[in-house]
């Protein structure tokens, strides 16, 4: 196995659905001075936070947080 130019590798196939790795799964790189593992990330809110900044400024609602709330607790 090589690293591309670009320092890619390919995980084989059958790792890959041994370890879960499906596409778009997070993962981290962790290097201990001898061995460089590719460990599946902590979901520690990492999924939440991307999500978070592409939503942020796209809400086109005219009505306050105030008037949000009242709606979703009336009857």
């Amino acid at each position: 196995m090589r690293i591309t130019s670009k320092g890619q590798v390919t995980i084989p196939a059958g790792i890959r659905e041994q370890a879960g790795l499906l596409p778009h799964t997070q993962v981290d790189v962790e290097f201990d001075g001898e061995v460089v593992r590719i460990v599946r990330a902590k979901a520690g809110g990492r999924r939440g936070e991307r999500l978070t900044r592409r939503l942020r400024g796209r809400g086109d609602v005219t009505m306050s947080t105030d008037a949000i709330m009242a709606l979703t607790r009336s009857e």
